[in-house]
């Protein structure tokens, strides 16, 4: 008897896992992952269903004359210039919401107040982004059922699929980063609060990292399937 308690406290408290149990997680943490996990189902079902109509077309519209604009600015001879500069921003916004995970774990509230806005600036300014190439598109002639007249004939049903899956995709994506930032905005309101100084833990701050990490790798496949291929 003696001998298997003493198995059992050497397998929970390994050299791996710095005296702790691995599955000794936070209950909340499975529970976004959960989610997480529910939410890469939904997003893989769209972007294979995009794929399966893309490539069983003979014709589909070129990533480089749709998004060949800078809304607003430059109107042709930038493929993808404007794309590029929404994901790059993104990303940053992700490396800022590291930043911020990582001074949680120190107790480091002035700087979880300062990683915190720099990442709700960026979600925003994607979403500003994200508004000013929708608003680009539906003035080029693009929308739910509608495409410019120059597809008008053969290439009528792939360029009028590709416009919903398009509008679709990016804005179930965009409300995911829409929400992402109501989110960091109340974990920012709660650390202004001393909340989680009277918790003794930033572990909320983290949840919602994983959250927001999440919805940067979507983007990821979002981009690669409607700009890149």
């Amino acid at each position: 008897m003696d001998t298997t308690v003493s198995q059992l406290d050497k397998i929970k408290t390994g050299p791996w896992s710095g005296g702790r149990s691995p599955f000794d997680v936070e209950y909340g943490k499975i529970i976004m992952w959960f989610f997480l996990l529910s939410d890469t189902f939904t997003f893989s079902a769209l972007l294979i269903y995009y794929g399966a109509q893309r490539f069983s077309k003979v014709s589909w519209p070129d990533p480089d004359v749709v998004f060949q604009s800078v809304p607003f600015i430059a109107e042709h001879g930038y493929p993808l210039v404007f794309v590029g500069i929404m994901t790059f921003i993104l990303i940053m916004s992700s490396v800022t919401m590291v930043l911020a995970v990582e001074a949680g774990h120190r107790g480091a509230k002035k700087e979880v107040i300062k990683w915190m806005i720099w990442t709700i600036i960026g979600g925003f300014t994607f979403l500003g982004c994200q508004a000013l190439e929708w608003t680009h598109l539906f003035h080029e002639g693009y929308g739910w059922g509608h495409i410019p007249e120059t597809y008008k004939g053969v290439d009528a049903v792939s360029a009028t699929q590709f416009a919903n899956l398009f509008f679709t995709i990016t804005g179930f994506h965009g409300f995911h980063v829409f929400s992402g930032v109501i989110l960091n905005i109340v974990i920012l309101s709660m650390t202004f609060a001393n909340v989680f100084e009277k918790r003794g833990t930033y572990i909320m701050v983290e949840k919602v990292g994983l959250y927001w990490h999440f919805v940067d790798l979507v983007w990821v496949f979002v981009f690669t399937f409607f700009y890149l291929v």
